[in-house]
């Protein structure tokens, strides 16, 4: 029995298919066209947005943490991501082996979704963007693509490869699936995505049971590392929360003994005037000085260093090394001498 056109599930998900393609193919379009943010040593360089990721991503840390450490394997990385983006994204707006770029989509929002899934500032805005590219993803490998599409097209002009097997698996038309399995398939994959939805708006955002949190939206800093020996004071400075894209100003760092008397201080111009070659940064997310404090970036790692006499002659014992940001917050850590 031919199937009436209305019915045709790729020809009513023409809409979703056009919005996701384009959603993929703009990232190419803003970062090669509309601007240049391939290049690492202009500023919005992709490289450094992906380093905010990195403090808590799902699963694939390792991945990310190797890149933001190597420059030059994040560059490529970068490059091949966005041509990928662009090639997905116009295909799929095309509907040019629409099943195959379902894939593609379905393999790029599952990269957001467990690399940056926790960030958004006033909404949950990467995890919203990876669950539903997930969703539509799977969604269009079931329907294909309908009327208005080249694959649509490839098969009214009868070409050979749109009779093979493999062109139902990766273009469109019918999947070759028994009809007995093919609901249990559909359900199978509907509730794993569901499933998925759900572990991770609640590990990302507690947003299924327990208290509802957002790591967007205040600064954390997390101090490591910290030494005193000679005249010298070196501590580890990692920023694991906060907005993406401002940096977190520090406009004081200070150092106590146990009394609570003040050994060291640095205020915020003496932040802003330090020498850079006391900042040894880990990643490609800079730790630096700006103009009236001491800059971190979210995902930012760095080895800080100070130097001054007066812990030449510093004895023995606890102290305390405390980080305040313009917002008043604070964080300190503890070094024993």
């Amino acid at each position: 029995m031919k199937t009436h056109i209305k019915n045709d599930a790729g020809l009513l998900a023409l809409a979703v298919r056009m919005v996701i393609g384009w959603t993929y193919f703009s990232a190419f379009y803003r970062r090669v066209i509309l601007a240049n943010k391939l290049d690492p040593e202009v500023a919005g360089y992709i490289g450094e947005k992906f380093n905010n990721f990195l403090p808590n991503a799902l699963g694939i840390k390792p991945i990310i943490q190797y890149l933001v450490e190597n420059p030059d394997s994040l560059y490529w990385a970068m490059v091949s991501f966005t041509i990928i983006e662009g090639i997905v994204g116009l295909l799929m707006i095309f509907g040019f082996f629409t099943r195959l770029m379902s894939i593609g989509v379905f393999g790029l929002a599952m990269g957001i979704l467990l690399g940056s899934g926790w960030i958004g500032t006033t909404c949950l805005d990467e995890w919203q963007i990876g669950v539903l590219g997930i969703a539509t993803g799977f969604m269009l490998f079931l329907t294909g693509s309908g009327k208005y599409s080249m694959d649509n097209y490839f098969m009214k002009k009868n070409y050979a490869f749109t009779k093979k097997k493999w062109f139902a698996w990766l273009g469109s038309g019918v999947l070759p699936i028994k009809d007995r399995l093919f609901p249990k398939i559909v359900l199978v994959g509907a509730l794993f995505i569901f499933g998925l939805t759900l572990y991770t708006n609640q590990v990302f955002h507690g947003g299924v049971w327990g208290t509802l949190h957002n790591k967007s939206v205040k600064p954390k800093l997390e101090i490591t590392e910290g030494k005193i020996d000679g005249n010298g004071l070196s501590f580890d400075v990692y920023r694991t929360e906060g907005v993406d894209v401002y940096g977190a100003w520090m406009i004081d760092i200070t150092l106590t003994d146990t009394q609570g008397n003040t050994v060291i201080s640095y205020q915020k111009d003496d932040l802003a005037s330090m020498d850079k070659n006391l900042i040894d940064n880990y990643y490609i997310a800079k730790v630096k000085p700006g103009a009236h404090s001491l800059i971190i970036p979210l995902g930012a790692k760095a080895n800080i260093k100070f130097k001054d006499e007066v812990l030449l002659n510093l004895p023995k014992g606890e102290y305390t090394l405390k980080i305040t940001d313009i917002s008043g917050a604070n964080w300190e850590h503890l070094i024993i001498k």
